[in-house]
């Protein structure tokens, strides 16, 4: 299954861009980050995808749980799993009643480039887990 990071903004050559590189290069699974600007539309989903869509109203998952849905996905024959992260006004309605997961990763407000820097070393995280690597720790 492949993931794909979309995130309005763009993080240039921030040290954000370093991490999120850094975690991006070192997934064993498929692994694509677009960028957009906010008057860009989304793309639209290709056949048998999930969109998950980071937001501070969403459900908060453990590494764990996390792991569980994408592994559920992957073996349930999903192709891809998209990661939308809005702008500084955080997404409409309309993108957060389409997702398939309203993911938060806490009550905090974080910067959007933190996050996405965030995003990419949980995904790290929970492929590794899937693959039995030991960069996730239970403890």
């Amino acid at each position: 299954m492949k993931l794909h990071i979309v995130a309005r903004g763009r993080i240039g050559r921030d040290p954000e861009a370093e991490i999120v590189a850094r975690y991006v290069k070192r997934m064993a699974w498929p692994t694509t980050v677009t960028e957009l600007s906010e008057a860009t539309p989304l793309p639209l989903p290709v056949a048998r995808s999930r969109t998950v869509v980071l937001d501070e109203r969403g459900t908060a998952l453990d590494t764990r749980a996390l792991a569980d849905v994408l592994s559920k996905w992957r073996d349930g024959g999903v192709s891809e799993a998209r990661f939308l992260i809005g702008a500084a006004d955080g997404h409409d309605d309309a993108t957060r009643a389409s997702a398939d997961l309203l993911l938060s990763f806490g009550p905090a407000t974080w910067p959007h480039l933190l996050l996405r820097a965030m995003l990419a070393e949980q995904l790290y995280r929970t492929t590794s887990l899937l693959a039995g690597h030991p960069y996730h720790r239970e403890g």
